[in-house]
């Protein structure tokens, strides 16, 4: 059905998606080549929120060259009004011969309906071209549609044995340089960024993206607090930072919650778990509805075994040094103990990447 010509066309209308990697959000990531017979014309990937999807562009680059070009586009281009009109629409008004997606769009008001507007307008329709790997570049995009809340990413810095601190608290550092500035890549690309009351007490983390090697175009993740009894300071460094900050709690203290919002933050009240804290799938439910499609978890042992715990957890992405902290280390989960190997928590494993003498370890839940 595709040819190899076709392939190498959606490859790289794939690399063109990655290019909007830090800037799409919440919009999905999205590459389009435009090419005549076996000629390139145009190509481009979806601006930030708010300007030209990725068809528009790469229209707008080949100009009358896309009359009977062939469209390679990484997902289906949306049939409905939002911020911007329908891709249809351009790409019929445009004239293009024939359009290959690699995935139809799982939101319900687009999936099937932009193939089917084409194909009523004379323009052939196929789909299932590299279909996974455009899939993984909006993994967060397709959870959030098709499941209501994001896909939530748990990132932990550890030795070999499993641990994230000493038995003191010291955790600084247990990775890499090269490492950490790895992980300033997962922000980027993240919506939000979350973490506990524990560690923010603790650590006094600022949940920024540091990198200036990273072009976001202004965008910056939501930092995201639970924080059940608002203990969060209002002398906590993620004040003296730009951005959106949330604190999630239980409380309906109005005295903190003013002081918060005097400092800076919106405070959201949610329904609490059983025995204590937020309730995690409701903090996730919310984010959604936020447009948050990719979460990144750096917190403590005590949210992130609570995560694993509710089945909360999409992806494990372990950083792990060669070094081993030994038996009275704090480890990576706090987690009830088991009696059988039928009650363990199963992961299979994604990626594996070297990161000068650390590994990021991708794992995620077989079922």
């Amino acid at each position: 059905m595709f040819t190899a010509f076709d392939t190498t066309m959606m490859q790289r209308a794939l690399e063109m998606a990655r290019r909007g990697l830090y800037i799409t959000d919440p919009n999905p990531r999205v590459g389009c080549v435009l090419a005549q017979g076996e000629r390139v014309v145009g190509e481009g990937f979806t601006s930030p929120v708010g300007g030209p999807h990725a068809e528009v562009n790469a229209l707008r680059a080949a100009g009358t060259a896309a009359a009977g070009a062939t469209a390679y586009v990484t997902l289906e281009p949306c049939s409905h009004f939002g911020r911007t009109p329908p891709c249809v629409d351009a790409l019929i008004a445009a004239r293009v011969s024939r359009v290959i997606f690699a995935v139809g769009d799982p939101n319900p008001q687009v999936s099937g309906t932009g193939a089917a507007r084409l194909e009523a307008a004379g323009i052939s329709a196929a789909a299932g071209l590299l279909a996974e790997e455009a899939r993984e570049i909006n993994v967060g995009f397709f959870k959030r549609m098709q499941h209501g809340r994001p896909w939530v990413v748990v990132k932990i810095g550890m030795s070999l044995d499993g641990k994230i601190a000493l038995a003191n608290g010291v955790s600084q550092w247990i990775t890499s340089e090269a490492s950490r500035l790895d992980v300033q890549k997962q922000r980027a690309r993240s919506s939000a960024i979350l973490t506990g009351i524990g560690t923010v007490l603790a650590d006094d983390p600022r949940l920024t993206v540091r990198s200036t090697e990273i072009d976001m175009q202004g965008r910056k993740p939501l930092r995201v607090i639970c924080d059940s009894q608002l203990r969060t300071p209002v002398s906590a460094q993620l004040f003296r930072e730009a951005g959106s900050i949330i604190v999630l709690t239980t409380n309906s203290d109005d005295e903190k919650t003013n002081a918060l919002i005097k400092a800076g933050a919106e405070v959201l009240e949610v329904s609490a778990a059983q025995g204590h804290g937020v309730d995690l799938g409701a903090v996730f439910q919310l984010l959604a509805t936020r447009g948050c499609n990719e979460v990144l978890v750096e917190a403590g042992p005590g949210l992130t075994g609570r995560l694993l715990q509710q089945g909360l957890v999409d992806e494990l992405m372990i950083y792990m040094a060669p070094v081993v902290l030994g038996s009275h280390a704090k480890s990576a989960f706090e987690l009830p103990s088991i009696t059988s190997m039928t009650e363990r928590w199963n992961f299979k494993l994604h990626e594996s990447v070297a990161i000068e003498s650390d590994l990021r370890l991708r794992f995620r839940p077989t079922s």
